[in-house]
């Protein structure tokens, strides 16, 4: 997680300025799968967003993709070449012409992009704080005493079922997150939904959307080292399959305020993820592939109140490699970054950048875990760890992703 950076791990402190609670339209519009036809997002200039279908070929049943010319016409208006696509070329950044609005992205699905050593191989995105946060408003609480990183013990999809690991191009090159499978009120038991951080997905107030985003399901399953891994089938790294984002969202306040250093944004820094199989599948969803998805809870009780939090997340900077799931428990305390933004959750922690992202769950009424925060910052040096308090913006982010997918 991000050294009080923004990024695959915890994005550590940074000062975030009011804005208000508008929500950002996230910018996967449309997987436009090359390998089957996509689903249609509606019409771009009602909802202020772009939509791609991909079309199969003419009638020859060769099962090649013919890609709608309006559509090839447009990605090229942005310098997007589609036959430029395949092995991942589509990565030609040009940080001024990098697209920051929801009609000018897409994410296509490019079959087999993510492989074992493409996974095993990516780095962590954070962007570390320094150690002492300053702006505390008389409501953050002493630095925690670090708690010390526990592996989980595989199989994870036994114990740690909802977990996974976020796969995305950035300029800087390939990067990982960690993410949670969590429910969708549209689809009871059927959800395609995840929650990561927000500056998984967007670079913040600096950047844009991120390109080629992949969620993966009980990462190394069996818990193997970075050795035993290096040339494994991707079967065995993805034993659930790799999972495209066909859409995303996150504030609107990361993305105008959200910055690689300092906790800017932090106390917004969340992010919901609609996917789809990368292969087409057997039609089931990603709950029912995975046999797990966690509720959340958006009016979670104040910090004296919760007697623990655990987080979960694939730590991969130093000392860790990003390989195995991890997770910390400890009684959460209040973290400040200025008086006009919302107390974040903090808890001690040793995990590294990576895990950015990963969710923080607690016991709810029912004795199973709810999802009430995500890693989003940690001090350089690591030892804790910082989270967003669910509230109105992100149950607001949530319900605009299950709504645009309700009725397909």
């Amino acid at each position: 997680m991000p050294t009080i950076r923004p990024s695959a791990t915890a994005r550590r402190g940074r000062s975030a300025r009011r804005t208000p609670p508008v929500l950002a339209a996230v910018a996967l519009a449309s997987a436009l799968a090359l390998t089957a036809t996509a689903c249609q997002s509606g019409d771009p200039k009602a909802d202020g967003q772009a939509s791609a279908t991909a079309a199969t070929g003419d009638g020859a049943g060769d099962g090649k993709i013919k890609i709608p010319d309006d559509i090839r016409n447009k990605l090229k208006e942005h310098g997007i070449d589609i036959d430029k696509w395949k092995n991942g070329a589509w990565k030609n950044w040009n940080k001024d012409d990098w697209l920051r609005e929801a009609n000018d992205f897409v994410n296509p699905i490019i079959k087999g992009l993510w492989d074992s050593d493409r996974m095993r191989e990516a780095n962590d995105p954070d962007k570390a704080v320094a150690n002492d946060i300053s702006g505390d408003q008389g409501v953050t609480d002493p630095t925690p005493v670090p708690v010390r990183a526990q592996a989980v013990a595989p199989a994870y999809h036994v114990n740690a079922a909802t977990a996974g690991k976020v796969f995305f191009d950035a300029p800087e090159g390939t990067m990982v997150c960690s993410a949670t499978v969590v429910e969708d009120p549209a689809h009871p038991g059927k959800s395609n939904l995840i929650w990561t951080a927000g500056h998984c997905v967007h670079a913040g107030k600096k950047g844009g959307w991120y390109r080629n985003i992949a969620f993966v399901p009980s990462y190394n399953d069996s818990g193997r080292t970075e050795q035993q891994l290096q040339g494994a089938p991707r079967a065995e790294v993805a034993p659930y399959g790799a999972w495209w984002a066909d859409w995303a969202q996150t504030s609107q306040q990361w993305i105008e305020q959200g910055g690689e250093t300092g906790g800017d944004g932090a106390p917004y820094d969340y992010a919901v993820i609609h996917v789809t199989p990368e292969q087409g599948g057997s039609g089931k969803s990603l709950e029912e592939t995975v046999g797990s998805a966690l509720k959340v809870n958006f009016d979670a009780p104040a910090v004296p109140k919760v007697s623990a939090i655990t987080a979960s997340g694939y730590p991969a900077a130093a000392p860790f490699d990003g390989q195995k799931l991890y997770q910390c428990q400890d009684k959460p305390g209040r973290l400040s970054l200025n008086d006009t933004d919302p107390t974040m959750y903090r808890i001690g922690c040793t995990m590294t950048g990576g895990s950015s992202g990963g969710g923080w769950t607690e016991t709810g009424s029912d004795g199973k875990p709810v999802l009430v925060s995500n890693t989003s910052i940690g001090p350089v040096s690591s030892g804790w760890l910082a989270g967003p308090r669910l509230g109105d913006v992100a149950k607001g982010v949530y319900q605009s992703v299950s709504k645009k997918f309700a009725g397909r």
